[in-house]
């Protein structure tokens, strides 16, 4: 990938073959109709249009006794004897002892709260900005690390149990300062009080105060406005009466944008780089008059927002224009997306059209920033709000993704996307409260899954929340020393005895804590519970066969029934002579316990009482994925229900792959680890085998010996015991042939070249005969669009290179474009999709792919790639090659 950092060079667009693309379907152009249309004309910027000026502007120096300058040459108050502050604020202050440089005003004073205390602003109605500057260091005797407070205004919580130190230490990349940006709504004959609550035996503290007055209709629009709520068919209506919190406020493909730089309100907008996923894209840049309209004032952004963008460039099929940031889960949050088109290739209107994505959910079909702007150098702005979801219960950090990608349906000229600017804000929830929860800080070399590196610290002596922490951590390490002791004794006993019984690898995990019900778990009571042997006998009746819903290398599972029978659950068993044992147990307990997802079988507990090594899950009401695809009696899926299924097992895998600390490797995808619950909602289960990706970032793999299912396992990592998230990639792509095929990924009786599905696959679909291997019952649901884009997606994730493998989050993409294509088509009558209709219906023999299919991530759509070993094809060499026994074992896991 090319990232040009020359700001005024300007690639050009990669232009479709109009050829090709009057294939394309024209029925959803009309949706272009209901874009923004001008209401008033035009003006360029030098007009006499007059910037922003707030009526309400006040900057308080906390701490301070007299008025000081900071480096923007900005004038602050000392809040000592301020109008806004109360009279026994005298002795509160406190200058900052750090061997850090202290910046500049106001971070040179800082003013301390024991107790309540409340600044009072007595400002005009209106939306307020309050900006709060917070500088982490110990001040006097005062240790920053117990520092915890909660921060109210008015009617909203803004923050709660805040650390500063925590936000900081969190912040990448490293910051030694930080600004909470909130917007509040002040109304008629309502003082302003901005109120500091220190938490139990802490103390909060701020150095700063910035309250700036903004446009009544800049972010908070009321009714007459509404957003498209994303993943929702409605409007989301933000009231005259809200708070936000501001996350992000970029200058996408551009440099910092300085407060004096700002439109008369002193926002920071930062670079995008720290965001960019992979650093893809060109950053072009004009300086160009920007002709700003009614809809879109001068101060809703300033020029240089708008002057510099980020663009696709002429790598633009090749991968998703795409920004990952962190954020609290359980809120709403608003994007507002700003575009200016101000590249010379670019005056009409269908030129350049684009998908938006939000969280991997379609925001906006046909962006068309002419079309919404009436022309060239004219701003516009597109409001989205989306819901991120809380998967476990409990607020934590989860990734907001917002990705572009062209709409190729629309026959645009270039096929490219674009975005100049972006801000995201945090939106109140019912209960008036913005607070998030403080980011984790891990002292301890990494030890577990989620595991950071230390935080240095200049204390003297070490802070009691250390000592706890590092007992703890220094005790599991003890621990797992003597785990790996047992397990080694047992085995050497066991081989010098030549015990000819069935051998158990069971090892009881440590009591730490003491549950109501049984001895105590070594993981928290609220992220796994622990049953008693009895409890799961009772469920069970004492492991009636009757209740057994399926088996597998690691034994029975069977249905139970916990809680006096309210809940169903799925009880799994290990078999005392299995091959698996105490490692696949605590594997499967030590990942699934930190990982809640919908499209994640839940753990719900485990039993480790008298030799036994059970896990509970939350119940699949329809079983594995592979008895509805074969092997069963069970009705078949149409091709519509397949292909969802297969959209959330990607999903899953994306959250596995990125949405963890640490990149997670499940190591056994296969169609008998895809469960469906009553709704047929896809979740993968059975993390056993699975492992952490590599901790340092220069290294694209894990050594480690070959684990998985045969048929389903990456050639290269078979071949060098390397093990990537480019292995889940491969081993999903046998999947998606067996969805589309319903046969096994391995049967012994065909002729050779057929043994193997994934190579039986790749031939027939390069070929163009991929057609007549596809499942009868779902022939003639499938669309031929669908099915070329369906087969050349299954084919890349079953390329031998790793490397030239898409990433999960592009086959999650293409399969959501898959599925775009066969609604498409059935709106046309190409596809009856299970429910009729004529005209065009039924396959079509299939080429390959056209170069107008939407391209994988990162990757080269030739295929140079030799073919997969012939050994793995091989029927005779498969009956008589001596293999590991994690993957000979024909039942899976």
């Amino acid at each position: 990938m090319i990232k040009i950092s020359h700001h005024h060079q300007t690639p050009s667009l990669p232009k479709l073959n109009p050829m090709l693309i009057s294939t394309l379907q024209l029925s959803s152009f009309l949706c272009l109709l209901l874009s923004t249309t001008i209401t008033a004309a035009a003006v360029d910027d030098n007009s006499p249009w007059l910037p922003y000026t707030p009526t309400d502007y006040i900057l308080l120096d906390c701490g301070s006794s007299s008025n000081t300058t900071d480096a923007s040459l900005r004038s602050w108050d000392g809040d000592v004897r301020s109008q806004f502050s109360p009279s026994n604020i005298e002795n509160t202050s406190s200058n900052a002892t750090s061997s850090k440089s202290v910046i500049q005003v106001p971070y040179k004073t800082s003013r301390i709260f024991h107790s309540q205390f409340t600044y009072s602003f007595p400002v005009s109605a209106g939306p307020k900005f309050i900006r709060l500057y917070f500088y982490p260091v110990n001040y006097s005797e005062l240790d920053i690390t117990n520092s915890f407070f909660s921060l109210t205004s008015n009617d909203y919580t803004l923050l709660n149990n805040f650390s500063a130190f925590l936000t900081v230490s969190a912040m990448k990349p490293a910051v030694a300062s930080l600004i909470k940006e909130f917007i509040v709504n002040v109304r008629d004959n309502q003082i302003l009080n901005i109120t500091f609550w220190p938490s139990p035996n802490s103390y909060a503290f701020v150095n700063g105060i910035e309250v700036v007055s903004m446009p009544e209709n800049l972010y908070i629009r009321g009714n007459d406005h509404p957003i498209p709520l994303v993943s929702e068919n409605q409007r989301f209506y933000i009231d005259n009466n809200p708070a936000l919190e501001t996350l992000y406020r970029l200058n996408v493909g551009g440099n910092e944008v300085s407060i004096t730089n700002d439109t008369g309100m002193f926002r920071l907008w930062s670079p995008d780089d720290d965001y960019t996923y992979e650093d893809y894209g060109f950053t072009p840049h004009r300086d160009v008059a920007i002709r700003y309209r009614q809809e879109t004032p001068p101060y809703t952004a300033p020029k240089i927002i708008y002057t510099t963008t980020r663009t696709m460039g002429n790598d633009s099929l090749r991968y998703n224009l795409t920004w990952k940031f962190p954020v609290d889960s359980g809120f709403y949050y608003l994007l507002r997306l700003h575009f200016c088109e101000i590249q010379l290739e670019v005056t009409l209107k269908n030129q350049r059209v684009f998908i938006i994505y939000i969280n991997n959910q379609t925001a906006q079909r046909g962006a068309d920033v002419i079309q919404w702007s009436g022309g060239t150098r004219i701003p516009v702005f597109k409001d989205y709000v989306i819901m991120v979801t809380d998967p476990d219960g409990r607020q934590s950090k989860q990734d907001l993704w917002l990705a572009m990608y062209p709409e190729l349906d629309f026959r645009p000229e270039y096929a490219d996307a674009i975005l100049n600017g972006l801000e995201i804000f945090k939106l109140n929830r019912t209960d008036g409260s913005l607070a998030g929860a403080n980011p984790e800080l891990v002292l301890s070399p990494p030890s577990g899954p989620f595991t950071l590196s230390p935080q240095k610290k200049n204390n003297k002596e070490t802070p009691r929340w250390a000592v706890i922490i590092g007992t703890v951590v220094g005790g599991g390490s003890v621990l797992v020393l003597i785990l790996g002791f047992l397990i080694f004794r047992r085995r050497r006993r066991v081989k010098a005895l030549g015990s000819t019984q069935p051998k158990s690898s069971w090892v009881p995990l440590s009591d730490r804590s003491k549950s109501t019900k049984t001895s105590g778990s070594s993981l928290p009571s609220d992220l796994c519970r622990r049953f008693s042997l009895e409890e799961i006998t009772s469920a069970t009746c004492n492991f009636d066969d009757n209740f057994v819903i399926g088996a597998g290398g690691f034994g029975n599972v069977y249905k139970g029934h916990i809680d006096n029978g309210a809940t169903t659950v799925a009880i799994k068993r290990l078999n005392p002579s299995s091959n698996q044992g105490a490692r696949e147990f605590q594997t499967e307990i030590g990942m699934l316990s930190k990982l809640r997802h919908l499209h994640l079988v839940s753990l719900i507990g485990y039993c480790n009482d008298n030799r036994e090594m059970i896990l509970i899950y939350d119940y699949m009401a329809r079983g594995t994925l592979r008895d509805h695809l074969y092997k069963s009696k069970k009705q078949p899926i149409p091709w519509k229900q397949r292909l969802q299924i297969c959209i959330g097992t990607a999903r899953g895998l994306h959250y596995l792959h990125t949405g963890a600390k640490r990149t997670i490797i499940h190591r056994d995808v296969k169609s008998t680890n895809i469960l469906l619950d009553e709704k047929w909602v896809a979740k993968i289960s059975d993390f056993g085998l699975s492992k952490l990706g590599p901790i340092d970032a220069g290294h694209n793999h894990v050594s480690t010996t070959v684990k998985g299912s045969f048929g389903y396992l990456d050639p290269e990592y078979y071949k060098r015991q390397q093990l990537t998230e480019k292995s889940d990639v491969y081993s999903f792509g046998v999947v998606l042939f067996e969805v589309l095929c319903a046969r096994p990924a391995i049967i012994l009786d065909l002729p050779e070249d057929q043994v193997n599905l994934a190579e039986w696959a790749r031939h027939c679909y390069k070929n163009g005969t991929l057609d007549q291997i596809v499942d009868p019952n779902i022939r003639e649901e499938i669309a031929p669009e669908c099915l070329k884009k369906f087969g050349e997606l299954g084919d890349s994730c079953l390329r031998e290179n790793g490397f030239k493998r898409p990433g999960i989050n592009n086959v999650l993409w293409g399969l959501e474009f898959s599925l775009q294509l066969q609604e498409e088509a059935e709106m046309k009558g190409q596809g009856d999709g299970g429910g009729g209709g004529g005209g065009g219906g039924g396959l079509l023999p299939v080429a390959l792919a056209s170069p107008l299919t939407p391209p994988l991530h990162g990757e080269s759509m030739t295929d140079n790639d030799e073919n997969v070993l012939r050994s793995m094809t091989n029927s005779d060499k498969l009956k008589n090659m001596t293999l590991f026994s994690e993957i000979m074992n024909p039942m899976g896991r």
